[in-house]
């Protein structure tokens, strides 16, 4: 059996796929409500860049509705796994702060909470900018923030194992405040008949940013901004909207 050690999930991105897939994430459904975010804004919207696009679960479900989609995220190995589920679709790695494509779109999203791991209110503000500078006008933003400070609960235990094509993945997680960030930490052990089991650590601090912080950004952006509850989308949605 091998050591445990620290690593991030980003790292083992084939884990990070295969895990969320098991325990049935819906991207599907969330791509069926980005859909209906976007085009409720702009009906002929059709092209979408993904930003922290991970595996590519969500660009895979919205390559026929768009004629274009692209995809960009920081991890290269989050990318090699997104290359080898969405060979069809053009990836890059990037900053959400400051990669820069030669074109726009009608349409930028940014999913599942990935700007949680922005430290400042000023890298938000980056972010933000960086996606209303790749829209066109009439062109939409759609950002999925992490918790805010007045509904993320301190203690937060969470347990989960899946079993996919005979690998099973086991995940435990225990998340605190710490100041204005959460701070999660993560085990996961990983069986495989044929080679055993491993165990590994993964720490994620994400901050806790409020509900005015994320519209501010979207104004300082010069985008109009609404925030969505949905029951596909826990924290909500930002949607924005460039004039």
């Amino acid at each position: 059996m091998p050591d445990s050690a620290e690593k991030t999930i980003y790292e083992r991105a084939d884990i990070y796929h295969d895990f969320y897939q098991g325990r049935g994430k819906d991207y599907r459904a969330e791509a069926t409500l980005i859909l209906e975010l976007i085009r409720d804004r702009n009906p002929v919207a059709d092209s979408l860049l993904d930003v922290a696009c991970g595996t590519g679960a969500h660009l895979r479900e919205l390559a026929g509705p768009f004629e274009t989609v692209v995809g960009t995220d920081l991890s290269p190995k989050m990318l090699e796994v997104a290359m080898r589920n969405t060979p069809e679709i053009p990836l890059h790695q990037g900053d959400m702060r400051d990669f820069r494509f030669d074109r726009r779109f009608d349409a930028v999203t940014c999913m599942f909470s990935s700007v949680g791991y922005l430290a400042t209110a000023d890298d938000l503000d980056k972010a933000v900018r960086n996606f209303a500078d790749h829209v066109n006008p009439g062109g939409v933003v759609i950002v999925e923030p992490w918790w805010f400070p007045d509904n993320f609960v301190s203690g937060w235990v969470g347990a989960d194992i899946v079993n996919v094509d005979g690998r099973t993945i086991s995940r435990l997680s225990y998340s605190v405040r710490k100041g204005n960030a959460s701070h999660m930490e993560v085990h996961y052990t990983v069986a495989v008949p044929e080679t055993g089991i491993e165990h590994f650590t993964d720490i994620h601090v994400m901050t806790l940013f409020d509900r005015d912080s994320y519209e501010a950004a979207f104004r300082k952006a010069e985008l109009t901004v609404e925030y969505v509850k949905h029951e596909q989308a826990a924290p909500g949605m930002f949607v924005g909207y460039k004039p």
